[in-house]
């Protein structure tokens, strides 16, 4: 191997510090809050601080017993379990058509895709019809708008046109029709792009609230970000205090939002381990072909 030059030293010295910074301010804003949550009511905080002086537990239960806090989590995980479900078994099932060279008018379809990702229907029109449908308070209200992502959709075509046509011919000389090679054959060799699909669809999900403001009427039906959100950004401290016990009635506002944000947060973070050595592949790989 050739000796790397001065100037590409230099280089990778600066953007090894660039990463380096750039870890240290994504992870810092999740370590003060962490050590919010953490820290008892009645420490103060009048410097900042990333680890806790005092641990205690008491801001989580007081946030878990809130029964909408309860509620919303079930409606978040019910959301993004089915949504994700469906968001990448009804990508690929597309995606392997399109990479098909011979369907019929292909590439008419695939600029058909592109083009819903620059014009959108609007907002009023979408409420309009999801409230003629009486979708309204009902968890496909926030599934079936989203079903498909174009950018998606030609991320996983690119990746099913990566893979070699051989296996799907000699599946058909075996007798296999298409959908048996979808099945049997191509979704196994294609997690990498299946992985990468549902991570992105489930922090889609999980952290969605906007949606779940227009269509959900009934606070039982709203998602945890929604409830973060009364607690968070309108304040409603007072209705936590209402259901909490009287010897738990004296918290720190501050320490509880952090307690919520860190729910709201840490179950999406733990899906990252569990997919993240297919995420890169997947990334590269769908990203190839044009």
């Amino acid at each position: 191997m050739k000796e790397t030059s001065l100037s590409g030293r230099i280089f990778d010295s600066f953007n090894i510090l660039f990463m380096i910074l750039l870890c240290l301010t994504t992870l810092y804003p999740f370590l003060y809050l962490a050590t919010l949550s953490l820290s008892p009511s009645d420490v103060s905080f009048s410097q900042i601080r990333i680890f806790p002086e005092k641990i205690s537990f008491d801001n989580f239960e007081q946030v878990l017993g809130y029964d909408q806090v309860l509620t919303g989590f079930i409606n978040s995980v019910k959301r993004t379990v089915i949504g994700t479900f469906l968001n990448v078994f009804v990508t690929i099932a597309a995606a392997y058509v399109l990479a098909k060279n011979y369907f019929p008018h292909r590439a008419f379809w695939t600029k058909f895709i592109v083009i819903t990702m620059f014009f959108q229907g609007g907002m009023i029109p979408s409420y309009l019809l999801i409230k003629d449908l009486g979708l309204m308070n009902s968890m496909w209200a926030l599934i079936l708008p989203v079903l498909v992502n174009p950018f998606q959709l030609i991320i996983a075509r690119n990746f099913m046109q990566s893979l070699p046509a051989e296996l799907e011919e000699a599946a058909k000389v075996d007798g296999a029709n298409d959908i048996y090679i979808l099945l049997k054959i191509i979704i196994p060799i294609s997690m990498p792009i299946i992985a990468t699909l549902g991570l992105w669809n489930a922090v889609f999900h999980w952290n969605s609230w906007f949606d779940s403001l227009i269509y959900m009427t009934d606070p039982e039906n709203s998602v945890l970000q929604m409830v973060m959100r009364r607690i968070v950004l309108d304040g409603q401290m007072e209705v936590m205090s209402s259901v909490m016990p009287e010897d738990m009635k004296k918290v720190n506002t501050e320490t509880i939002k952090a307690a919520t944000v860190m729910v709201t947060t840490i179950p999406i973070i733990l899906i990252y381990p569990f997919v993240q050595k297919y995420f890169v592949k997947g990334m590269l790989i769908g990203s190839v072909k044009g």
